[in-house]
This record gives structure tokens, sequence and C-alpha cells, in this order.
């Protein structure tokens, strides 16, 4: 802490994606930049540290046909017509309920989009490549490349080329307050270091990129309410997001942004050590609570457009915990055994009433579950087609289940034990299209930014694949725009 320098042009919380982007952007335009972060050098990272990293392009030149277009369905529940109609004109005559309403600002979608070609080229520039990467899902709707290394690979390159340009990082630092001055301009921040002592960091700008809360069981709780004890991060880094950041800039008069009742859900097997073991399997089995009953439709269309609802959908089953059940036929699915993550093998009986005993589940209750889910499967109609949507829809009970409905009735059985896991929060800042935060009446909080996560754009359902995206292109937009006020600030003050 002693060497810490005091005084920096860019204070950057976090050294995830977003926080090493907007460091090493920062320090091309001869900007000082310190990150902090509370981990150590050799856990640093966050959630970007655990993530394969995903992203919704076809090409590392070309963005998903639907980027946009997901963004633009999933604006949250019940808008206001008002709020929709006032959105339609120019932005800069928009009311400030409009400018700081929680729903995704179409010219923000518009602009992270058009920065991602660009942003995937410079990145590329430091030896990084990007290209279809095998991937856990069966099914897909969209198109998806991924980073060589994953996220590990993106933070381990983004990091050492922020040290090389002379940035700095001080770990097992954690930010809990802001400093403003009399004017309300951010300029610093109070930290704690690893000795324990508070001590404020002077900056001209702070870039919030610390993620979002799901590892605060206090703010979880908080936002997604009692449920939120059974569930957990999907990654050991989701335990050190904790939400200060969003904490700090709600205390300071910023606008809240996304859905914050929710969070980016997956489907994992609870027993497993590793990170995202997830069970994606489900599709083409049943999903039963502790009480052996099915409570969803397990198939109501391709998983990577479906699973986030329905892994959110296990956190208010009866302890959090469901079971997927499914039989021996699951040998007629090429490459079955690649959408379950998990290192630890399904549980087996050669009986429904076995497989129950061993699942904790009352013998009978799943033994009905399964006759009249196995009564309700199409008989003699369109063929099975596990990569293809079936239309094999059960009939006459509820839930039902829409596609791939085979009866469960070949042993040996099996079952997976699955959990809703916390990938990331829903719920954080609102920011304009040069990632600067703003305030509950829609203007700019002075020398405030934020990036990843802890901006809030997701509503409903996650537009898959853009997480890491969102990172790396706030963080860099939020760099490039303080360059550039820096640079007209210089300007201006030459001229005098």
């Amino acid at each position: 802490m002693n060497q810490m320098r005091e005084e920096v042009d860019v204070l950057i919380v976090g050294c995830g994606v977003a926080g090493l982007s907007a460091a090493v952007t920062a320090r091309e335009n001869g900007l000082t930049t310190l990150n902090l972060e509370r981990a150590t050098p050799d856990d640093f990272g966050g959630n970007s540290r655990w993530t394969e990293a995903y992203m919704r392009m076809k090409n590392d030149e070309e963005i998903s046909d639907d980027f946009e277009e997901h963004f633009a369905l999933n604006p949250g529940f019940n808008l206001d017509p008002n709020v929709l109609e006032a959105a339609g004109g120019a932005p800069s005559q928009w009311p400030s309920y409009v400018k700081s309403h929680p729903f995704p600002d179409p010219e923000v979608i518009s602009t992270f989009a058009g920065k991602v070609p660009g942003t995937i080229g410079w990145l590329k520039r430091f030896g990084l490549s990007f290209e279809p990467q095998p991937i856990y899902l069966l099914t897909q709707n969209t198109t998806r490349i991924a980073a060589k290394g994953g996220g590990l690979a993106i933070i381990e390159t983004l990091r050492a080329k922020a040290l090389e340009m002379g940035g700095e990082i001080a770990y097992r630092t954690t930010a809990v307050d802001l400093i403003r001055d009399d004017h309300g301009r951010v300029c610093g921040a109070v930290v704690v270091g690893p000795d324990g002592l508070r001590r404020s960091i002077h900056a001209r700008n702070v870039i919030l990129a610390s993620g979002g809360f799901q590892g605060n069981a206090e703010m979880m709780t908080q936002y997604i309410g009692s449920k939120a004890s059974r569930i957990r991060p999907v990654a050991i880094g989701g335990y050190y997001n904790r939400g200060e950041g969003i904490r700090m800039a709600l205390a300071a008069g910023a606008a809240p942004a996304g859905e914050f009742g929710s969070y980016h859900a997956e489907p994992v097997d609870p027993r497993s050590l590793q990170a995202e073991a997830v069970v994606f399997i489900y599709p083409y089995g049943i999903l039963v609570n502790t009480e052996g009953k099915r409570f969803t439709d397990e198939a109501p269309g391709t998983v990577d457009a479906h699973y986030d609802n329905i892994a959110r959908s296990f956190a208010e089953q009866p302890r959090g915990l469901v079971h997927v059940v499914f039989d021996s036929k699951v040998e007629d699915i090429p490459r079955w055994k690649t959408s379950i993550r998990s290192d630890l093998p399904p549980i087996q009986a050669q009986t429904i009433e076995e497989l129950a005993k061993k699942i904790g589940v009352v013998p009978h209750a799943l033994c009905e579950t399964v006759a009249v889910f196995n009564a309700a499967c199409p008989v003699g109609e369109s063929a099975f087609t596990p990569f293809d949507l079936d239309y094999r829809a059960t009939r006459g009970i509820y839930p039902a289940k829409s596609h791939w409905s085979r009866p469960i009735d070949k042993g040996p059985f099996y079952a997976y034990p699955i959990i809703s896991s916390n990938c990331f929060t829903f719920g954080g800042l609102k920011v304009n299209t040069h990632a600067q935060v703003l305030s509950q009446d829609g203007y700019v909080i002075p020398g405030l930014y934020a990036a990843g996560e802890t901006v809030g754009i997701y509503h409903q359902v996650y537009t898959g694949s853009t997480s890491v995206l969102r990172g790396l292109v706030f963080g860099r937009m939020a760099a490039q725009h303080i360059a550039e006020q820096r640079h007209a600030d210089s300007a201006v003050a030459a001229s005098r």
C-alpha cells in the first residue's frame, strides 16, 4: 500500500476484461492508470478468468445478425408505451425519465454493436485469436466464436500489455467509496488494501469495472429475494464480485439499469468442484424437483435460447435442487456427452424406483410422474431429430414438453442433480454511448464511467455470448472518451 500511486489520470476499479481493456487503451493514449483488484495476482480477473469467452459473432469481423434484435426483444416487462414513444425521438430530446430509464437504451446498444469488430481487431494486434470453438450446446439459434484460450488468455494478455506500458495494479485492494469535489465531480476513491487501512486515491476519472453482486449474499437477497440462498456463483471468480462499485455509484446518485431482480443462470451439477459444471442434456429427458414432480417445459426451443429462464426456475423449487431424468435411448444422440461439463458421472439405476431412492425422491411419486409423461408422448408421428426442433410435443399434461418428447422406458436409467448457478447479475448502472454513468435525472455524473458487469443492459433473457464483449467494448470506450476529453482540454488550454 505504501508504494501505491496516490494520484492518477484514470483509476480503474476491477481487473477483468473490462478493467484491463480500459487500462491498455488509456495507456495507449498516454494516461496514467491504476487498476484495483481485490484478489491476489494468482486469482485476478473475477469472472473473466473462468469464462470460455464466447462471442455473438459470425467471425472475427462481423457480429451475429440477431445481435441488436435480441436486446430489442428483451427490454423489460410491461414497458410504459409513453416511454417507448418518447424513446422514438432524438436522444437529446428525451425527457429525464427516459434518459435514466433502466431499459437497454437503443442508442447505447447500437454503439456497442458497432464497436465490437474494431475491438476484436484491436485485441488481435496483441496476438489473441478468435475462431469458432467447440461448444457444449447441442442446438443453437445464433452464431458464436470464442477467444482461443478463453477469458484467461484475454486477461493475461491484457495484463501483460498494461504492465509493459507502465500501468499499475494494486492487488488485494478494494474501493469502498467515491471521492467527489465540491461540484459533484468524481475525483477518486477511498480504498482498503491488504493491511485493512483506508487510503484516498485521487484521479481525474474513475472507471467502475468491478463486476456485479453475485458474490454478495446480502445484495443478492436484497434484489433477488429469499431464493438467493439457493443460488451460488458459477465459478470461484464470482465470489469476488460483491457489488461495491454499483453501490458506490448509486449512493452518488447514479441511475440503476438492467433487471436488478434477475441474473444470468446456468444449470450446474452441484457436486462438482470445477467451474461451470453445466448439464445441458435436460431437453432430452424430464426435469423433476425433490418431490418427484415436473415443473417446466424442458424443451420450448433450442437450448441456447431458453436455458437462462429454465435454469432460473430451479431456484424456485424446494431446496433449489432438481434432477434431469433420462434413459439409455440417450445413446441415439450423437456426442450427447459434450452437453455435460460435470466431471462426475450420472446417478444410474436399473429401474425408475431404484433411481428415485438414489436421488432422494419418494419412489411412487417419480414413478407416477414418469408414467404420466410416457403416456403423453407422441406415438408414430414426426421423427425424433435431436439437433433440430422436431415438434414432438406431449399431449394432455401440464406442463407440456414441446420438443424431443420420448418415453423414458429403456433401462438403465440416469439422473444428474442440477441447481441454478449465477453467472452474473443483471442489475447495474445506466451509461451513455461514452460509458459515462448517468444520474437519476439523466445527466452525466462528471468523472465517472462504468464497464462490464457493472453496466446494466440485460432484462428477461440474457443476450447470450455478449457479456465478455460488453466488458471489452465498454472498457475501451470509457478510456477512449477520457483520452479525447483530456486532449480537448489540453487543446483549449494551449489556445489561451
